[in-house]
């Protein structure tokens, strides 16, 4: 009988962020400052996936997220899941929904919006169509493909 052999080390409890497209785990750590729970995050990059190819996943210890932080996940990883972990065991699988709104995440790339020379948040709607995510910045109107928002 053969042993599966895992490249990360399972938690007792908290959060994983499980089938991050490869080279996305570091921007989301960032992003949803990850490290900033004082907590241990184990992280693995370019693990191998029989759907992706590769993937990314990250282990918080101790920190759980509700449902509207797992789903601002979706503006950078649509395809991830979070689950929750209790006793090193799954109690909660999260699947991700693009959320109406984001704000202060992303920058607006039109270089004319008030969103730049203003002291505002930045705020965009967000809409899914034909599997590609748009966000529409509430300030300049203008709409733009998840790609061409930078981070904020």
């Amino acid at each position: 009988m053969t042993q599966k052999q895992y490249s990360v080390e399972a938690i007792q409890n908290g959060t994983v962020i499980d089938h991050i497209p490869a080279g996305r785990g570091l921007a989301i750590l960032r992003q949803f400052k990850l490290l900033h729970y004082g907590s241990a995050v184990t992280v693995g990059f370019n693990l191998p996936s029989k759907t992706q190819g590769s993937k990314d996943i990250i282990k918080i210890s101790g920190v759980h997220l509700d449902e509207k932080a797992a789903n601002r996940l979706a503006l950078f990883a649509p395809e991830a899941t979070v689950n929750v972990i209790e006793d090193f065991q799954v109690v909660r699988k999260m699947h991700l929904r693009l959320p109406d709104t984001i704000s202060e995440v992303l920058r607006c790339p039109n270089t004319n919006c008030a969103s730049h020379g203003e002291p505002v948040r930045s705020r965009f709607y967000v809409r899914g169509s034909g599997g590609q995510t748009k966000l529409k910045c509430h300030y300049c109107e203008k709409t733009f493909p998840r790609d061409f928002v930078a981070e904020a």
